[in-house]
């Protein structure tokens, strides 16, 4: 069966992709269109599930292999006075809020979660943007902490909420947000990072938390983290695909 299947996908995949370059633009915003792709994503996020499970790790690398210099991509800075306010005070103010399909909401400030059991892992992040850099993180195990606010039975995904707005729009959604489903987020390489390189994260790299879930492209690793909010379903944030950038095209399930 998988022989038969891959090849006819493959050749779906190169039929529809022909006839983006031969000029039809107007294929892209078809719905039929619209509904393959949305099913060749959910495809590959079922293979990936059949073939890795749970318990598949993206690769770690040794000290020696940290890049140079690691690009800063994305926000920069964070606008907005609030935010101003905890960088100011070296985020001893910051708090972390788990809440939503929980049976204990809890909060986290920056010094609870380094006090927390620790993880350290040297691996390689790649950008949809064709670059990729390695660094060395450190980071609590977002497990641990779902762990303490108790999920409830109807639990499915993790969204984060960020402190950072790429854009004002009219509809409220230009606010940056991600999301996982359960199996990445008990990953044990899924992590919130504080520290890059051995040093907490500059504002750049997305200080005071940010999210390392390293089967999955760069996108997905939000930076700013300031709620953490378990849900059974997507549609009801932003534009109700999952993250900021979902929201605007890319794919929801970004697995590498």
């Amino acid at each position: 069966m998988p022989n038969v299947w891959l090849p006819r996908r493959q050749f779906l995949a190169l039929g529809a992709a022909s006839l983006l370059l031969s000029g039809c633009d107007r294929l892209s915003e078809a719905p039929d269109f619209q509904e393959f792709l949305a099913s060749a994503e959910w495809l590959t996020y079922r293979v990936q599930r059949l073939l890795g499970g749970g318990h598949a790790r993206a690769r770690e690398f040794t000290a020696g292999d940290v890049s140079p210099v690691f690009k800063v991509n994305g926000t920069t800075m964070p606008e907005g006075e609030d935010y101003a306010a905890l960088r100011e005070g070296d985020f001893a103010a910051w708090r972390l809020r788990v809440d939503g399909l929980v049976a204990n909401p809890v909060e986290f400030s920056l010094a609870e979660l380094r006090n927390l059991p620790q993880r350290i892992q040297i691996t390689r992040h790649d950008c949809v943007e064709g670059w990729s850099a390695i660094g060395k993180w450190q980071g609590v195990p977002l497990a641990i902490v779902l762990e303490r606010a108790a999920l409830l039975p109807a639990a499915r995904f993790v969204v984060f909420h960020c402190a950072d707005s790429l854009e004002r729009t009219l509809d409220g959604t230009g606010q940056y947000y991600e999301s996982i489903d359960l199996i990445d987020a008990f990953h044990p390489q899924t992590i919130l990072a504080h520290g890059l390189n051995d040093v907490p994260l500059s504002v750049g790299h997305g200080a005071p938390l940010r999210l390392r879930v390293e089967r999955q492209l760069g996108y997905k690793h939000a930076k700013y983290v300031m709620r953490i909010e378990v849900t059974d379903r997507l549609d009801g944030f932003g534009r109700g695909k999952g993250g900021y950038w979902e929201d605007r095209g890319y794919e929801w399930y970004a697995g590498i």
